[in-house]
């Protein structure tokens, strides 16, 4: 009787972090593609990076685009890697694990567990407000990138799913240039030696065009 009263807990766990993830999804399947403007600011230790101004595009599923004439640095892992994630119902187990306070308000958080042990992405965490079916904070810990932390504020644009504001914290040891990284470097310069284990990039992000319709071939330019 105990393990069957487990199981069902289990299950009913489950289901509501399926039903969750759903409605997120289906926030998010209202955006077939989109431009926007961006701010980013960088804090990464050993690397010296000036605050630029950046257009990113998106298509779905996954394409996506930066252009920019200064340096800038992103991890597509806070961009497309997620929604590729959340889209293969059959990539990864949904589960509650609970609720946490952000920002004040009540979020569920859901632990994704991959289906695939050898894939790339090893595990995957997202906290969502669930009177909104909007993702306010996700990690990710992947093979190649380490743990890549992303916590997002809405604006105008919350009806999408879209944020107006991202901070994202990446595992500085994993985090590699170029490699799973958006990068436009035109000038760097070496800062003093930093113990610190993570960096942090702030984006601001305004003037979203959204559904206009991106050809595929632009993001092979």
């Amino acid at each position: 009787m105990r393990y069957l009263f487990l199981f069902l807990t289990f299950s009913l766990f489950a289901q509501d972090a399926n039903k969750t993830v759903a409605q997120v999804l289906a926030r998010m399947n209202k955006v077939r593609d989109y431009r926007v403007e961006t701010q980013i600011k960088s804090d990464i230790p050993l690397i010296k990076i000036m605050p630029a101004k950046a257009t990113i595009y998106f298509k779905q599923p996954e394409k996506f685009r930066m252009i920019t004439k200064g340096i800038a640095i992103l991890p597509k892992k806070g961009f497309t890697d997620l929604t590729a994630l959340l889209r293969d119902k059959s990539a990864y187990n949904a589960l509650f694990t609970g609720f946490e306070v952000i920002n004040g308000v009540k979020s569920e958080s859901i632990t994704l567990l991959p289906t695939d042990d050898s894939g790339e992405i090893v595990l995957a965490k997202i906290w969502v407000d669930p009177s909104a079916d909007v993702i306010l904070k996700s990690q990710i810990t992947s093979r190649t990138n380490g743990t890549v932390l992303s916590t997002y504020v809405y604006g105008a644009e919350k009806a999408f799913g879209l944020p107006s504001e991202m901070n994202i914290t990446v595992d500085v040891k994993k985090f590699k240039i170029p490699k799973g990284v958006v990068v436009d470097i035109n000038r760097t310069a070496v800062a003093p030696v930093n113990t610190r284990k993570t960096g942090q990039i702030h984006l601001l992000l305004s003037n979203y065009v959204i559904n206009q319709g991106i050809e595929d071939k632009f993001f092979k330019e």
